[in-house]
């Protein structure tokens, strides 16, 4: 079993130098010269785009989509608790009592919520079209992680498969569609320094989307 927790805190090595490298080489590539003039100001756009830009009433497709967006965020939530769990079991430090109802509830609503994405995934013709091999392995591979967390917080004895899912889910993390979990953010300061440089951000009226 020690080998297996070295092996998470090797993974967990691995993960983090090959999101830095790739991380790296996305802030190294040049950027295109915006030519426009300036209508607004990048950083209120780019400020905005990280805030209020995120909440579900500043997007057409949340609005239109309210119960994909909230089972995104209880899956999100769900993985959190994971990792947050995986950190307990790394340090030897099993939630108990409240902690460990309210860590299950978690980690249990997010597999249900990874679960139903991936069935509605194979389900819509539209989704079909749009998903590649990357983004079926990177939902199971969540929600497997999701599942043996749930079994270790159930059963200390699960720990074993805890282990060896997080080593899998770690290793690759760089080389998915997971790694958004950096990319997500250098890409939405770009999102809205583009179009705060261009005055559609933020919206002028309400906090709805720019027309």
């Amino acid at each position: 079993m020690e080998a297996l927790r070295l092996g998470v805190i090797l993974a967990a090595g691995v993960c983090l130098v090959g999101l830095w490298l790739r991380l790296r080489h996305f802030l190294s590539l040049p950027l295109a010269r915006d030519l426009s003039r300036a209508r607004g100001s990048a950083r209120r756009g780019a400020r905005y785009a990280l805030t209020l830009g995120m909440m579900p009433w500043a997007k057409e497709s949340t609005r239109k989509h309210a119960l994909s967006y909230i089972r995104g965020v209880v899956f999100h939530l769900g993985i959190f608790a994971a990792l947050v769990a995986l950190v307990a079991a790394l340090s030897g430090a099993r939630p108990v009592g409240g902690s460990l109802l309210l860590a299950e509830v978690l980690v249990g609503a997010g597999l249900v919520a990874g679960i139903i994405g991936l069935l509605e995934r194979l389900a819509r013709p539209d989704l079909r079209a749009l998903s590649t091999a990357d983004d079926y392995v990177a939902v199971l591979v969540m929600d497997l992680v999701l599942l043996a967390a749930l079994a270790w917080l159930r059963d200390p004895a699960a720990v074993g498969w805890f282990y060896a899912l997080a080593i899998a889910m770690l290793v690759y993390i760089p080389l998915g569609k997971i790694r958004h979990c950096i990319f997500f953010f250098p890409a939405r300061i770009f999102f809205g320094r583009h179009f705060g440089h261009r005055g559609v951000l933020p919206p002028a009226v309400g906090g709805g989307e720019a027309r």
